[in-house]
């Protein structure tokens, strides 16, 4: 993004990262449902860099009140959009009061940077990183903006306990299914299997579905936004009593994030397993069961880096 401003002298500024020809990129989505690339950060690691000064005009004066750059942590709700709500903020003065005469370049550090939430793009909720550099004039300031992104990694859990759950209509229907696990990684495998133990209805056929829900707000203006993930036929026509059905669900197929429990008191997201059978005559019956999802350390992540993101995650 470049910024401009206008009157008399403008500039152009960019942000340039230290690591920025190496450092992974991830794609994150923006406000209006575009995708974009930025470049992914862990809890813990430090952002530097420089900033990049050139004068549209060669020759002419800036006159500034001051140049800084901040690195901002922040959430936004859409249907609340007078308030931002910072978690992050940290500043650094990068030029005093004065006049730039020609193009210049300022370094930059934040060192081992505490970052407790990963970043989130939602239907009603953002949660951003970004850098901001400010060249202050008496009239319109100079601003620019570079996102970048934050994953949340965590460690396996230390329980991590089986599903079973029941379905049951009294005399007319009573299934029971079970998933390995109630915890998974972001690119794990859901195995469970589906038991029929008493079937006197017609069934038609059964889906399982993925439903990711994004709660805003609380008390009673507390904002639920259910998104169905993924919806896959398990079976189709009517089972027998004693027959099974084993399932195998890849989440890596799937844009998934971990699940977020009350980030900063603002909202939260938390997955479903969702569990439909539809008779013959159109009627449903469900089940949903809440997983956890987290996020595992990827192989390529240097050791040093690894911890530090695993050990603040612990605390957390």
């Amino acid at each position: 993004m470049v910024s401009w401003l206008g009157y008399g002298n403008s500039a152009t500024v960019s942000v340039i990262l230290d690591d920025e020809e190496t450092r992974e990129k991830v794609p994150v989505y923006a406000e209006d449902e575009s995708k974009e690339t930025h470049h992914l950060f862990y809890d813990g690691e430090s952002v530097t860099g420089k900033v990049d000064i050139k004068l549209k005009q060669e020759g002419k004066k800036l006159e500034h009140q001051g140049i800084k750059i901040e690195f901002l942590g922040l959430i936004e709700i859409y249907y609340d959009r007078g308030n931002h709500y910072e978690f992050v903020k940290l500043d650094k003065d990068l030029a005093r009061p004065g006049m730039l005469t020609e193009s210049c370049c300022f370094p930059f550090e934040f060192l081992k940077v505490v970052k407790q939430y990963e970043s989130y793009a939602g239907r009603n909720v953002r949660l951003r990183y970004f850098l901001k550099v400010t060249i202050s004039r008496r009239l319109v300031d100079i601003i620019h903006e570079k996102g970048i992104v934050v994953h949340q990694l965590s460690c396996y859990p230390e329980t991590n306990s089986p599903l079973k759950m029941e379905v049951g209509i009294e005399d007319c229907l009573h299934i029971e299914f079970e998933y390995n696990r109630s915890k998974y990684h972001l690119n794990d495998v859901i195995v469970g299997k589906i038991y029929f133990i008493l079937v006197r209805i017609k069934i038609k056929h059964m889906e399982l579905s993925i439903i990711k829900r994004e709660t805003t707000g609380s008390g009673p203006n507390t904002y639920n936004e259910n998104e169905q993930i993924s919806r896959f036929e398990i079976m189709d026509g009517a089972p027998v009593r004693g027959e099974s059905i084993p399932i195998r669900l890849f989440l890596s197929a799937y844009d998934l994030t971990p699940t977020m429990k009350d980030v900063n008191k603002k909202f939260s997201v938390r997955y479903y397993l969702n569990l439909v059978l539809v008779d013959e005559e159109d009627r449903r019956y469900f089940k949903q069961q809440e997983v956890t999802l987290w996020r595992k350390s990827p192989a390529s992540l240097k050791p040093e880096n690894r911890g530090v993101a695993a050990l603040e995650n612990m605390r957390t």
